[in-house]
């Protein structure tokens, strides 16, 4: 079962307080603020990013959402391919590398246990299909890759990893009908400086450029992104 957020502490240590600042919120804030955009909490595709993520109070709930949406696939590469969209559309920044790691746990074992309840409604209605009996080591290894790329240990003021290089965050792009991701890298800093053009032309008619990523890649079956390997 996912953890009960309710008993979960908001504080890890008085000596953290000090020094960072760090304070969890609440799950009842957490959801109340979630309902302030609740139609976009509940599209599998919409992005969020978290810039201050701490363990994931948040993006859990986030994902939370999303995944109930998938309460009634019942094709097992239909659900793995759906919730990694979900997955890709969760980004988080966190200062403190312990926090970060822990994020990138509790979504991992998010999808996982919400999977395997959904292997449980599908012999209990005796479906002839289950959502977990798809290629489940290679897409738990895609699954973490995501994760591994989406929550960043780094600073969002100063947008920088924790090693002193710009923050990178992929857009996964699903494409429609191949069960593949399209993958482009982009830098924070540009994503929040930018000013982004919304159409072809401007006012004067001349063409405008979009943004360019600083990388793009072949797609990849959703069972294989792990292979980007960077």
């Amino acid at each position: 079962m996912p953890d009960n957020e309710n008993t979960k502490s908001q504080i890890k240590s008085r000596q953290r307080v000090a020094q960072h600042g760090e304070v969890f919120t609440n799950p009842r804030e957490v959801n109340a603020m979630l309902d302030l955009v609740r139609d976009e909490s509940f599209r599998l595709d919409s992005r969020f990013l978290e810039p201050a993520c701490g363990d994931g109070n948040f993006l859990i709930e986030i994902l939370r959402r999303k995944l109930s949406l998938l309460s009634s696939v019942k094709s097992s590469t239909e659900w793995e391919f759906k919730s990694l969209i979900a997955v890709g559309s969760c980004y988080g920044i966190e200062l403190l590398e312990d926090n970060a790691e822990a994020c990138r746990q509790r979504l991992f074992a998010e999808v996982v246990e919400t999977q395997a309840s959904c292997l449980r409604n599908a012999v209990a209605s005796k479906c002839s299909s289950s959502p977990i009996a798809g290629e489940a080591p290679a897409y738990q290894r895609s699954l973490r890759y995501m994760l591994q790329k989406n929550i960043v240990c780094g600073d969002a003021l100063t947008y920088r990893t924790a090693d002193g290089k710009p923050i990178t965050f992929c857009e996964w792009t699903p494409i429609a009908g191949s069960m593949q991701f399209a993958r482009r890298d982009f830098q924070f800093d540009f994503l929040v400086n930018q000013t982004h053009q919304y159409s072809l032309f401007d006012e004067q008619g001349e063409a405008q450029g979009f943004d360019e990523p600083v990388r793009s890649y072949p797609p990849l079956h959703y069972t294989q992104l792990y292979k980007y390997g960077d």
